[in-house]
C-alpha cells in the first residue's frame, strides 16, 4: 500500500500521535541545551561569543524559515516535507552530539534549525487537514499545544538527567531514536498531498531577514569583546540595520511580503507581537543566566540544577489554559499587564535571592515567573488573533510565530551580551595571574573556568572565587535590567490597548 493513502477517517488520532511524536524532540531542544552549557563550554573550550552562538543560530534561522518552508509544505505535500525535515534533523542531532569544536557545534545547530523550520509547518498542516470536524481540530490543536509546552519544560530536565550519566552530546543524540521511531508511522499515516501553488517562494526575502539579523547580533558581540575595535562591530551593525531596513521597505511595498507588517497599524496586533518578542525573550534569557548561576557558581549537577528549574518551567507548561480563561473573565488589557507585572516582580525578587540557600519563597518567585511569562505569551496570541479577520490568520500567525523565535534568539543574545559586559568589569583578577590568562578569563565564566583548570589548585581556587563572585553580581544586575525592561513594557502595553474594549474583536477590519 503506498504510504498515506491508508483511511484517514480511522487513523486520524493515529496520524496525530506520530506528528506529535516527531513535534516533541524539537520543542525539547530549544531548552534543553541550556543546562549542558557549562558541560560543553569547559569540553569544547568555547568563548563566551562561541556558547551565544551555539544557542541562539536556532531559534534566529528558525525565525527567518519558518514561513517559506510553509509555502514548501504546500508544493511539496505534507509527508515529503514532514519526512525530509525529520532526516535533517536526525542527521544533525547526530552532528551535533559528536562535534569537536565549537564552530563545529554552531554549524550543526543551524542544521537543527533547518530541518526544525521544515517540520513545523507540516505537523499543523497534517493536523488541520487530518481532522475535519470543528470540536475533534480543536482536541487536536490543544493536544499539540499542550506537547509543546510540556515538552519544552522537561528539557532541562531531561538534560539533567542525560547528563548526569552521559557527556553533553547526549542531549542531542536522543533525538535520533526517537525520529528513526516516528519516521515509519508517518510516511504510513501522513497524506501525500502535494498541490500546485501559485503562492511566490519568500526564500529571498527570508535570507535577506536571516542575513540582517545574523550581522547585527555579530556586531553586537563584537562590540563588547575587550580585544576587538568597538569601531568594527559598529560597521556591522550599521549593515545589519541596513538590510532590515531593506527587508522592511519590501514587505511593505510586495504584493505577497513574507511577513505582511501593515497589520502592526492594529494596536492589538501591535501590543501582541511586541510582547511576544519581549516574553520569549526574557524567558530564554532567564533560563541561561540561572543554568550557568547553578552550575558555576552554586555547582549544582546538571540534574540538580534541573530540577532546580523545574517549578519555572512546570508552572510555564500551564499557563496556557490559565491565560485563556483569564482573557475572558479580566480582559486582555488587564490579563496583558498583570501577567507583564508580575513577571517584573518576580525577576526583581530573583534578583536579589540568595541562591546558595534557597527557600520556599525562591521556588515561588520562579513558579510565578514561568507561568506569568507564559499567560503573557497567551495573551500576545490572543491579541493578535482576535483583531484579524480570518483571512489574514495566516499571516498574523507568520508573523507571531516569527516573533516568538526572533524573541527566544534576541533574548539570548542580549542576555549574555550584557552578562559578559557587567562580568568583565565585576570580576577581580587574583595577583600573578599572566596578562594573556587574565584578558582571557575575563570574558566569560566558562573562559574563566577553563583558564582555571590549566592552573594550580591553590591558584586556581582564588580565580574560580573571584568568578562565582562576579558572576553572582552580573546576574543580580542582568535580571534587575530585566525585570525594569518587563515593568516598562506592563505600562507600553497598556497605553496601546487603553482604548480597546474588554474583548477585542477584528470588527472594522
Amino acid at each position: 500500500m503506498k504510504g498515506g493513502n491508508v483511511n484517514r477517517s480511522n487513523n486520524r488520532w493515529l496520524l496525530l500521535a506520530a506528528v506529535l511524536l516527531a513535534f516533541t524532540p524539537v520543542m525539547i531542544d530549544l531548552t534543553i541545551l541550556h543546562i549542558a552549557i557549562p558541560s560543553l563550554t569547559l569540553d569544547l573550550r568555547a568563548t563566551g561569543t562561541e556558547v551565544l552562538w551555539i544557542l541562539d543560530i536556532y531559534p534566529l534561522i528558525m525565525a527567518g524559515l519558518l514561513v517559506p518552508m510553509g509555502v514548501l509544505t504546500d508544493r511539496l505535500g505534507t509527508r515529503r516535507m514532514l519526512l525530509t525535515g525529520m532526516s535533517i534533523f536526525t542527521a544533525a542531532s547526530i552532528w551535533a552530539a559528536f562535534s569537536t569544536s565549537a564552530p563545529m557545534l554552531i554549524a550543526a545547530r543551524a542544521a537543527l534549525a533547518l530541518g526544525s523550520a521544515m517540520m513545523m509547518p507540516p505537523v499543523l498542516a497534517a493536523i488541520r487537514r487530518g481532522f475535519e470536524d470543528e470540536r475533534e481540530r480543536g482536541i487536536a490543536l490543544g493536544l499539540w499545544g499542550t506537547v509543546a509546552a510540556a515538552g519544552a519544560a522537561v528539557g532541562p530536565l531531561i538534560g539533567g538527567i542525560l547528563l548526569d550519566y552521559f557527556w553533553w552530546g547526549s542531549v542531542f543524540l536522543i533525538n535520533v531514536p526517537i525520529m528513526l521511531l516516528v519516521a515509519p508511522l508517518v510516511y504510513k499515516l501522513v497524506p501525500d498531498d502535494a498541490a500546485p501553488s501559485r503562492a511566490p517562494w519568500p526564500i529571498g526575502q527570508a535570507l535577506l531577514l536571516i542575513a540582517g539579523l545574523m550581522t547585527s547580533v555579530y556586531a553586537l558581540k563584537s562590540i563588547v569583546k575587550p580585544d576587538q575595535p568597538v569601531v568594527t562591530g559598529l560597521i556591522f551593525m550599521a549593515i545589519g540595520l541596513s538590510l532590515l531596513t531593506v527587508f522592511g521597505r519590501l514587505q511593505l511595498r510586495l504584493k505577497t511580503p513574507m511577513l505582511d507588517l501593515s497589520l502592526f497599524k492594529r494596536p492589538p496586533v501591535r501590543a501582541g507581537l511586541i510582547m511576544a518578542l519581549v516574553a520569549s525573550g526574557a524567558l530564554a534569557g532567564a533560563e541561561l543566566t540561572l543554568a550557568q548561576e547553578l552550575q558555576f557558581v552554586i555547582r549544582l549537577s546538571p540534574l540538580e540544577a534541573g530540577l532546580f528549574l523545574l517549578p519555572l518551567m512546570a508552572a510555564a507548561a500551564v499557563g496556557g489554559p490559565i491565560g485563556g480563561w483569564l482573557a475572558s473573565v479580566i480582559g486582555l488589557k488587564w490579563l496583558a499587564c498583570i501577567s507583564l507585572g508580575a513577571a517584573a516582580a518576580s525577576l526583581g525578587g530573583l534578583a536579589v535571592s540568595d541562591f546558595h540557600a534557597p527557600g520556599a519563597d525562591t521556588m515561588v518567585l520562579l513558579a510565578i515567573l514561568g507561568l506569568a511569562l507564559s499567560v503573557g505569551l497567551t495573551a500576545s496570541s490572543i491579541a493578535v488573533m482576535s483583531a484579524i479577520s480570518p483571512e489574514k490568520a495566516g499571516s498574523a500567525g507568520s508573523l507571531e510565530a516569527t516573533a516568538y523565535d526572533l524573541g527566544s534568539g534576541l533574548g539570548i543574545t542580549g542576555f549574555g551580551v550584557m552578562l559578559s559586559a557587567v562580568y568583565a568589569r565585576a570580576i577581580s583578577m587574583p595577583d600573578g595571574l599572566a596578562p594573556t590568562l587574565a584578558s582571557q578569563a575575563r570574558t566569560s565564566i566558562g573562559e574563566t573556568m577553563i583558564v582555571a583548570s590549566s592552573l594550580a589548585d591553590a591558584e586556581a581556587a582564588s580565580l574560580i572565587n573571584a568568578a562565582q563572585d562576579a558572576f553572582s553580581l552580573s546576574h543580580m544586575a542582568v535580571l534587575g535590567a530585566a525585570a525594569t525592561l518587563l515593568g516598562s513594557l506592563a505600562v507600553l502595553v497598556f497605553r496601546i490597548l487603553r482604548n480597546q474594549p474588554k474583548h477585542i474583536t477584528n470588527a472594522g477590519h
